[in-house]
């Protein structure tokens, strides 16, 4: 297992723990999904498998999503990673909890030959393509956007404990490692500064996408949280509501 994996199993834990309701479409041709096309058509479409994973690049879905926000390049997050990996095994990260991210990485390859959406995306169990080992830097990218995601579900003070078992039954078997990272930032309190810090330059649309995925935008608490996160990653407006409408939910700012 690689925190890659948790990653991809804990998008749709916390989809469902959320009360997002997937669509398994497995007939789905290509997976390619459109701006607007919502968030469950983007998970949907994942589920019923991404195109391009297996030739390194990603036509659809939330691995093509991220992509978009943060650049595309060979082996890489397609982020600003430069210095992630050693952030993350030398710093306290967000809650003191994101040096297991850095620990976790160093075991994975140094590079790969596929970007990081193509990743996120072969680890979807449904998908036809071979799951992709990732990079260091791809994994610790990974630890990164769990913690935000995570973070952002618990921003409406309502995460209760039904709605973590939820979570951590999606994710199955992974190791002793994975799960207790999972366990780690489920206890982590909300600090949408110390995320805004942890967040390498060119990763901030990435990060406020993976947060906006956890949330269901429907309480003035989620709504400060993100605007606080946009605020910290210097976002204009324009920008924010162009990611929401990608991803099929609400704008934020009218």
């Amino acid at each position: 297992m690689s925190l890659m994996k948790t990653l991809a199993k804990v998008a749709v834990g916390v989809a469902m723990a959320k009360g997002a309701k997937v669509l398994m479409d497995k007939n789905r041709s290509g997976g390619t999904t459109g701006a607007g096309g919502g968030l469950q058509d983007m998970l949907g479409g994942l589920l019923g498998g991404a195109g391009g994973a297996s030739t390194g690049g990603v036509s659809g879905g939330l691995g093509g999503l991220l992509n978009q926000l943060g650049g595309s390049g060979s082996g890489s997050s397609g982020g600003g990673l430069g210095g992630l990996l050693g952030g993350l095994a030398g710093a306290a990260g967000v809650g003191g909890l994101l040096a297991g991210a850095g620990a976790a990485a160093k075991k994975r390859p140094a590079s790969n030959d596929h970007d990081f959406g193509a990743v996120l995306n072969s680890q979807f169990e449904s998908t036809p393509e071979p799951e992709i080992e990732p990079s260091q830097e791809q994994e610790a990218a990974a630890g990164l956007m769990l913690a935000a995601m995570i973070q952002a579900a618990k921003s409406d003070g309502t995460f209760d404990e039904s709605e973590k078992t939820k979570l951590l039954d999606q994710l199955g078997d992974v190791d002793a490692e994975e799960a207790a990272f999972v366990q780690a930032q489920l206890q982590a309190p909300v600090d949408v500064a110390a995320l805004v810090r942890e967040t390498p330059n060119g990763m901030e649309g990435q990060i406020y996408a993976m947060s906006l995925l956890g949330i269901d935008l429907d309480t003035q608490q989620e709504a400060k949280y993100l605007h606080e996160l946009a605020q910290g990653f210097g976002m204009k407006p324009a920008q924010v509501n162009e990611i929401h409408a990608q991803m099929g939910v609400p704008s934020l700012y009218t």
